[in-house]
């Protein structure tokens, strides 16, 4: 018989030296669940230990892989130290313990609390266990609740990292103050913008100093702070900028509570109103006096403008930059020919802007690209006529296929994220049945995943009928001679044309020396 042993580092046991350690709990149940498997004469498969997670956390790496495992039939028993190792949830107790792992041909048992569902007349026994650990749970997490929102309604800092600009005060728990480094640099983008610089370009001298971004800071000076694994992660951004300068813990408010959970079992937070908050004034030393605050607060103010959505413009969300692969935004000037002034439009990619290191650039007139689109469609017009039929209907199927190849993979994945919110949704559910949440609250947390659920289905859906046209094509044959001979003598491209032509355009920045651009263009043909 092999046996998987699990595991789980519980709330009340914590004491461990150092992050990278098993904390003593973890090593003290891997002896002894070893010796009872030993003892047994079970052959140890595999040892599962998840480290700083709670009963309630559904996303435990190492208890995810049992389960995939178990399902995989890859050892007999599930062995551990209390069934509350396993978990402490009822219905995850109902789910794998009473449901899957008898599916599967799965034994449970747990040590100190005799759970074992080879034993009938067992199961009642495990049900209690759930039940209570369940209490445990929402006791639990209310008491913390409590303390937490007192802790804010007086002011006092409870994040796990202080605010960029200030640190945590090692002689007054809850306080914060001034760390000089940072909040020369909140107390620099305060003065910048005040005096007329925008927040990309701030955020661009900021990134040309080689000053790092709050993230950054953090983890240089020895804080565990997660960092995203992301090209360019380490600059600023505009949005770290923008949060910045509306940020009332600058001028010595603790500002809380801006997002809460939706309940005790998910790490997932939801926005709160304005006046959820909780804002206590004149809790520590400002970094920002009230003058430059109050103009900064202003300036803000006066430069919103509310967004407009006018004409969609000929490329929008077409091209792209060729070196990093942001989509390329367009703009517009003026210039003055034979008196004349004329509008001038371009797009750009707006990601050098925000580091020299960021990309390298491209910029392109749109005039130009039309033009260019427009050589290149009749060139391919005049090559397609003068090539073989059997050719061309080789080619032609074979990227059709690989469309629809791709068009299954992505509502495959659109699939995926839908059976999830779906199954959210049926989760939110239960904790409303249960009490865990109100029924407004659940109407309320329900009403973001419901309309992002939409947003799939209506994706899905897009592409459902996408996939329908590839395999019609498919069917009917090679259309590009239609095609072609319908847009081939086009003096202007249409937006229509646009759609029904192209995929995407990538560009690349203008070489001075040659005076050549690298412009590919990726046809849905």
């Amino acid at each position: 018989m092999k046996v998987a042993l699990y595991c789980r580092l519980s709330e009340e046991d914590r004491n461990k030296q150092f992050e990278t350690d098993d904390s003593e709990s973890i090593q003290n149940q891997k002896s002894m669940l070893t010796q009872y498997a030993d003892t047994h004469g079970w052959e140890i498969y595999d040892i599962y230990s998840d480290d700083d997670y709670a009963g309630a956390d559904r996303r435990r790496p190492e208890f995810n892989r049992l389960l995939n495992d178990a399902e995989a039939h890859k050892f007999d028993i599930v062995l551990c130290k209390t069934q509350s190792r396993f978990t402490r949830e009822l219905e995850l107790v109902e789910k794998y313990i009473h449901g899957l792992f008898p599916m599967w041909g799965i034994r449970f048992v747990s040590i100190v609390d005799n759970a074992d569902t080879a034993v009938k007349g067992n199961k009642k026994s495990r049900q209690i266990n759930g039940l209570v650990n369940e209490w445990y749970l929402e006791d639990m997490s209310e008491n913390i609740k409590s303390v937490l929102t007192n802790r804010r309604m007086n002011g006092l800092h409870i994040g796990a990292f202080a605010l960029y600009g200030y640190k945590k005060d090692p002689d007054q728990k809850g306080h914060l103050i001034i760390d000089e480094e940072a909040a020369d640099v909140v107390r620099e983008v305060f003065t910048l913008f005040s005096q007329g610089y925008g927040k990309t370009a701030i955020a661009r001298m900021l990134n040309d100093r080689g000053i790092p971004n709050p993230t950054e800071y953090k983890r240089l000076h020895g804080l565990r702070y997660q960092q995203p694994k992301r090209k360019n992660s380490t600059l600023w951004k505009y949005f770290a900028i923008s949060d910045m300068l509306t940020n009332e813990i600058y001028i010595g408010n603790m500002v809380q509570g801006k997002y809460g959970s939706i309940s005790y079992k998910t790490k997932i937070n939801k926005p709160r109103p304005k006046e959820e908050w909780y804002i206590v004034r004149g809790t520590h030393e400002p970094i920002i006096d009230r003058e430059l605050w109050d103009r900064v607060q202003a300036m803000i103010a006066q430069k919103a403008k509310p967004f407009s959505t006018g004409k969609i413009g000929l490329f929008a969300r077409k091209v792209v930059c060729a070196n990093c692969g942001y989509t390329m935004r367009s703009g517009k000037t003026m210039t003055t020919r034979n008196d004349k002034k004329i509008e001038y439009r371009y797009l750009k990619c707006s990601n050098q802007h925000v580091s020299n290191d960021a990309c390298i650039g491209a910029y392109i007139n749109v005039d130009k690209l039309e033009q260019k689109i427009l050589d290149e469609l009749n060139k391919m017009s005049e090559e397609f006529i003068n090539t073989d039929e059997v050719a061309r209907n080789i080619e032609w199927n074979t990227a059709l296929t690989d469309k629809k190849e791709k068009i299954v993979q992505e509502m495959t994945e659109y699939q995926n994220k839908i059976d999830d919110y779906t199954k959210g949704m049926r989760d939110m559910y239960m904790d409303k049945v249960k009490g865990l949440i109100t029924e407004a609250d659940y109407h309320e947390f329900t009403k973001d995943i419901s309309r992002e659920r939409k947003r799939l289905e209506t994706q899905f859906s897009e592409a459902q009928k996408s996939l329908e046209i590839v395999e019609e094509k498919l069917e009917k044959g090679d259309n590009r001679t239609e095609l072609l001979e319908q847009y081939r003598h086009m003096e202007h491209l249409t937006r229509e044309a646009v759609e029904t032509l192209i995929d995407h355009i990538s560009v690349g920045k203008r070489d001075k020396k040659t005076n050549t651009q690298q412009i590919e263009i990726f046809w849905n043909f």
